[in-house]
This record gives structure tokens, sequence and C-alpha cells, in this order.
């Protein structure tokens, strides 16, 4: 800090940049990321990126059953968010500090 408790102007914008840098980054490394998500013991199978992009879906024949549609739609639904849950976690991982915003430049309301 400066005196008068003023930061300094360049600091902060040397911070800035670092921290956008250090977003797009991470953001790069989600998108291509993979993450699995799993329900029935496996018997359904998601992928998808980090960033919410799904990939594949697999079900194992043994749990198609033509009069009970409704277990294998619960369990789609089951790997579904199992994957979205896996990507967040990833997601919280990778970001760091830096989902949180700018408040790590030590200005107030950012």
């Amino acid at each position: 800090m400066r005196p008068g408790g003023q930061p300094n102007l360049q600091q902060l914008m040397q911070q800035a940049q670092k921290m956008q840098q250090q977003l797009a980054d991470a953001q790069a490394e989600l998108a291509d990321a993979e993450v699995t998500g799993t329900a029935g013991g496996g018997l359904v199978t998601v992928t998808m990126t980090a960033t919410g992009d799904f990939k594949s879906l697999k079900i194992d024949p043994k749990v198609v059953d033509p009069d009970d549609v409704e277990t294998l739609e619960d369990l789609v639904v089951a790997a579904l968010h199992n994957a979205t849950e896996a990507a967040r976690k990833l997601m919280e991982e990778k970001m760091g500090p830096l989902g949180s915003g700018m408040g790590g430049l030590g200005l107030p309301g950012l």
C-alpha cells in the first residue's frame, strides 16, 4: 500500500492480469477434462466435460426392461446428477480462489 492507505494501481492491474490469465488457463483445462457419473452400480454411465458438455451415455443391456422403463429413466437421471457433481467438484478444485471473483486483489466489494 502507498502512503495514505491507497493501493498501488499498477500492482493491482498486474494482479488482475495475472488472475485473468490463470482463469483462462483453468477454463481451458476444464473444457478438456472429462468426468464420469454412474448409477446402478455401473449399469448406466455418463461421460461429460467438466464444463457440462455431454460426451457419451452407456447403458448396460441388463437394465433395459420394456416393462420397467421408469427404472432406466431414474438411473439415467442419477448418472447425470453424479457426473454433474463430479464436474462441479473438479471445477472448484481447478478454479480455487479464482472462482470467488476479484476479492483476492484486496478490493472491497469485489
